[in-house]
């Protein structure tokens, strides 16, 4: 049998036509031996008393005992039926037996007959009636007592119910464990699928909270501030329409990169990370927020896709959160490529919070820093996050970039 390890190389239903086909062709081997020793017994029988008036009845009982045989295929599966027909044919085997002993052979395959039919109490009835008239038949031929002929058809008949009844355990637990497995099979298949689905609504979350949200976000405390200042300052309110009309724009081509392949719509210009982060942070410094962009060090490689994306969504975040939260008057982005990993720090002036209290799950930092922390444990890499009431916060994300902890996938 094939061993299943889980990793979708094995077919249990493949396994088990296997092991359909294995029967079937042990059935069709105990058919084809059964016919062999009837007709080898029927022609011993006829080259040595073919004068004698028994042969007639001998050929006859042998021609209706293979029809019988023939016949046990074509039952259906009622018990009684069977039950019939097995004893019939034994009466006639016996039969045969007592005219000529040397049909005793066909008792093999008809011991594997009655183990596939009857109860086990039956079937070592059945089989030790069998066994008892080919000793006494053995016994009558050879006209005296003998030892072997006492022993010798039990101990046939005890090993060939040995090696049936293993055979038959091994195949019906063979096909308990191929159930098994479909069974087991199914329910990861669906286990996976939930879980995949799970995980695709938490990753569409964070991408809707990263990006659209927190462009909606901008647009409405720039439409709030000019609403604010429309009659007194209008060069201003009009700043502020203008700079909510660009993030829009932003906006919709983000919402079009983000149906078309989930890709941030900073990164499709080609330019990288550090181009991506640069053009967030001229984007952002707006209403009183100025961020900065720094990046230090160069990297070794290029950055994989699904790095350079997690990275600017963790930017986008930290930004939101900084905006809505902190209200603060500078951040930086800071960018730094180290041998064996790259260090995204976004840091902030503003009031400041309390991290342990965050991560208790009080609100205070809403959806932001849990989406984060969870694209940052996505990567393999760790988030830090050093913050108190009143002395601003520094966010630092590091990403390993070892190839055994992160395939690249672009060179």
């Amino acid at each position: 049998m094939a061993r299943w390890d889980g990793t979708g190389t094995a077919d249990p239903e493949r396994e088990i036509r296997a092991a359909d086909d294995e029967a079937r062709w042990f059935r069709v081997l105990l058919d084809v031996g059964f016919f062999l020793l009837l007709g080898s017994s029927l022609t011993r029988f006829l080259m040595r008393h073919t004068g004698e008036g028994i042969a007639p009845w001998v050929v006859t009982l042998a021609a209706a005992l293979a029809a019988l045989y023939v016949a046990g295929s074509a039952l259906s599966g009622d018990r009684t039926r069977r039950h019939l027909w097995l004893g019939a044919c034994a009466a006639v085997w016996i039969a045969l037996v007592f005219l000529a002993p040397s049909f005793a052979w066909c008792s093999i395959p008809l011991f594997h007959l009655g183990l596939r039919h009857l109860r086990p109490p039956a079937a070592a009835g059945f089989i030790g009636l069998l066994t008892v008239v080919s000793v006494s038949a053995q016994l009558r031929l050879a006209g005296r007592f003998e030892f072997d002929i006492l022993l010798g058809p039990p101990a046939v008949a005890a090993i060939c119910v040995a090696v049936f009844v293993r055979m038959d355990q091994q195949t019906r637990r063979q096909r308990e464990l191929i159930t098994d497995l479909v069974r087991t099979r199914r329910e990861l298949a669906a286990t996976e699928r939930r879980e995949g689905t799970l995980a695709e609504r938490q990753r569409l979350s964070m991408e809707i909270h990263d990006s659209l949200a927190q462009g909606l976000s901008s647009q409405q405390m720039l439409l709030q501030a000019a609403d604010r200042t429309w009659r007194s300052d209008p060069d201003t309110a009009h700043r502020h329409v203008r700079a909510a009309t660009a993030i829009a724009e932003h906006n919709l081509t983000e919402a079009r990169r983000f149906v078309h392949d989930l890709a941030p719509a900073d990164l499709a210009g080609g330019g990288g990370l550090d181009e991506a982060l640069r053009t967030l942070a001229r984007r952002e410094s707006a209403d009183g927020l100025v961020v900065r962009c720094h990046v230090e060090g160069v990297p070794a490689r290029r950055l994989p896709d699904r790095v350079q994306s997690a990275l600017l969504r963790i930017a986008q975040g930290a930004l939101a959160n900084v905006r809505e939260h902190a209200d603060a008057r500078t951040a930086a982005l800071t960018l730094t490529y180290l041998d064996d990993r790259v260090v995204l720090d976004v840091a902030d002036d503003g009031r400041g919070f309390d991290p342990a209290a965050a991560r208790d799950g009080d609100g205070v930092r809403g959806h932001g820093l849990p989406a984060i922390r969870t694209r940052t444990r996505q990567l393999g890499g760790t988030l830090t996050v050093e913050s108190a009431p009143g002395e601003g916060t520094v966010l630092s994300a590091a990403v390993p970039l070892e190839p055994a902890a992160l395939p690249l996938d672009g060179g």
